[in-house]
């Protein structure tokens, strides 16, 4: 009997990558291939790239100047390059990364087995098409093959795809192409899987992911609201998070779901990028700084303890310190929860990497400021929970003998000691602790 061909995936970046080299393994797994942890003991090696950060592709060649010894050990090793990376710079990887004997985009990955086939053939295929096809009704079932085989408690399920926004700084509508959502019933039939599995929490996924209008179980056009009602009817589904967000698309229906379906978490993340309107309308961001607080204020007046993060860019062209200092003042309007904050870096492609860029010294200023300000937001948000109780649905043990280590509704991270008690349980939690990125707790 042939043994069965390894598989090691390395997933870069977003949530949505991460969901997505999972569907690789089960397109995979339909032409034999099984899931390895080790890039040593593979024969095929998947490189799942993001393309949003600063020297995006020079890393991915970094990685393959790691791999290439494996490969001269073994010559049938194959190495493929996925994600946005690929999509971005297909022609290019081939060119000059002869190592490589595949690159596949986002959005054809559905098509590896015949690719793979060719691979074997001597070929090395590029795809990087925006096909007409749903690359997700020419995948084989989740539940049939590869990695997901047996899951945790938490799984991510995408829903959307794409983004029409065309913010100057993203190569997201370069990369992933126009938004597309996926029909409902294909979403709720995966979901109801998940949970089939033991899945608990799903968080869903998508570009612009409230930007989501797929057909629903009536033919009608479906918004995320709607999908999120659907999902929550799943008995044994306990709790429901999507992401990423764009305020442009919070619509009302979607709104009111967070104050009235106790399935969706009291936790959003929404970003912003920037405080001043000057920036904003520079970043094509198609709302002010204070169309998105009185956003929030809408949100939380349906739901007071709701949980923010968002996103920042610091120092994008033409900032100055005006512009900063109006971004200062929104993060101390809003209180986050926790934010994700980077330095400007020009993506190739985008409107905005033409624009003269400010110097490193008053990026990494501001960079620092504005870190300090979140972390200190960040931990009186934490904090302020000691002495509430949280439901904390329980995902792996601890590093003490006894102690499980779990996520409350709002994101938090919590452990306890919890003697008998197992992965996927929910219990409820008095929080005893702060520390810098966990809470501590004893179950009620």
């Amino acid at each position: 009997m042939t043994a069965p061909r390894k598989l090691f995936i390395k997933t870069y970046g977003c949530q949505m990558n991460v969901y997505d080299s999972e569907r690789m393994g089960e397109a995979l797994g339909a032409s034999g291939y099984v899931p390895t942890d080790r890039a040593d003991d593979a024969d095929m090696i998947l490189l799942n790239t993001c393309h949003i950060r600063e020297k995006a592709a020079e890393k991915v060649y970094s990685e393959l100047g790691r791999l290439k010894p494996l490969k001269q050990l073994n010559p049938d090793l194959k190495i493929g390059i996925a994600g946005c990376v690929a999509q971005a710079e297909g022609a290019e990887i081939m060119r000059r990364a002869p190592v490589v004997d595949l690159v596949v985009g986002p959005q054809t990955y559905h098509r590896l087995p015949e690719m793979e086939r060719a691979m074997r053939d001597g070929a090395r295929p590029v795809d990087t098409e925006f096909p007409t096809e749903d690359k997700f009704e020419h995948l084989p079932p989740a539940r049939s093959v590869g990695p997901r085989a047996s899951r945790g408690v938490s799984a991510f399920l995408t829903v959307q795809e794409g983004c029409d926004k065309f913010c100057a700084f993203c190569v997201v509508p370069y990369t992933r192409g126009a938004e597309v959502s996926r029909p409902a019933e294909r979403i709720l039939g995966e979901a109801r899987d998940l949970v089939s599995r033991g899945v608990r929490e799903i968080t869903l996924l998508g570009q612009n992911v409230n930007g989501y209008h797929g057909v629903g179980l009536d033919g009608s056009d479906w918004s995320l609201a709607r999908l999120v009602l659907a999902l929550a009817e799943i008995e044994d589904l306990w709790r429901i998070r999507y992401t990423t967000s764009h305020p442009n698309d919070m619509t009302d229906d979607l709104i009111a779901a967070h104050g009235e379906t106790e399935k969706l978490m009291p936790y959003l993340h929404l970003p912003v990028q920037s405080g001043s309107d000057k920036i904003l309308k520079a970043m094509n961001r198609k709302h002010t700084a204070a169309q998105y607080l009185r956003l929030l204020e809408r949100l939380r007046t349906v739901r007071p303890d709701l949980a923010v993060s968002g996103d920042f860019i610091v120092g994008f062209p033409g900032e100055d310190e005006a512009d900063f200092e109006a971004t200062m003042e929104l993060v101390r309007k809003v209180g986050y929860h926790s934010a994700f904050s980077f330095k400007y870096s020009a993506r190739p492609g985008t409107p905005a990497a033409e624009r003269p860029v400010l110097p490193d010294s008053i990026l990494d200023e501001r960079l620092y400021r504005l870190q300090a300000l979140i972390t200190e937001q960040q931990r009186a948000a934490q904090e302020a929970m000691v002495g509430r109780e949280v439901n904390v649905l329980f995902e792996k043990a601890g590093r003490l003998p006894g102690q499980m280590v779990g996520k409350s509704e709002y994101l938090h991270a919590v452990h306890a000691s919890v003697e008998g008690v197992c992965a996927g349980e929910m219990r409820r939690v008095r929080i005893t602790g702060s520390e810098t990125n966990s809470l501590s707790g004893i179950l009620v």
